[in-house]
């Protein structure tokens, strides 16, 4: 069953974040707290979705996206930022669900585009998300700015 997240299901999620991030090799990386995600998600000014797929009535995975906007499509899209897993979860076609689930919602929103970023040593993953009809957009380059890089761009260093 996938069903859209609610404020209880947050210390869920940041579970299943920490977890995520442990898979990635980045135990360390994660510094949001459960008022953040539960802000983030459910305050007066929402900044993302999330959906728990629930197997026997237990949290066995979760996706986590947002709206993002192109303008060469002139629409919408939906950001997958997380989709996760349980490891003893896997192969019950749980992850296909949440990215079919996820698909419908872009759909039904008139979305333009439904699209995420995977490691590019997470072979899996990748093969997964070409199964799935994805395709690699290698031609592009993530650049992000953070912690005293984005202080320094912003004129706040």
């Amino acid at each position: 069953m996938i069903r859209p997240a609610v404020p209880a299901d947050v210390p869920t999620i940041l579970r299943l974040v920490r977890e995520l991030a442990e898979y990635e090799r980045e135990p360390d990386a994660v510094v949001a707290t459960e008022a953040m995600l539960a802000e983030a998600l459910f305050g007066n000014r929402p900044a993302a979705e999330a959906v728990i797929a629930e197997v026997d009535g237990a949290a066995a995975g979760f996706a986590l996206f947002f709206h993002n906007f192109s303008t060469w499509t002139g629409r919408r899209g939906i950001y997958l930022e997380d989709l996760y897993v349980t490891p003893e979860a896997r192969g019950l076609g749980i992850g296909k669900a949440l990215l079919r689930h996820i698909a419908a919602l872009a759909v039904e929103r008139g979305c333009g585009r439904f699209e995420w970023a995977v490691l590019d040593w997470n072979e899996p993953a990748i093969r997964f998300y070409d199964a799935c009809g994805a395709e690699s957009m290698d031609e592009w380059t993530v650049r992000r700015v953070s912690g005293d890089a984005l202080l320094a761009l912003a004129g706040r260093d």
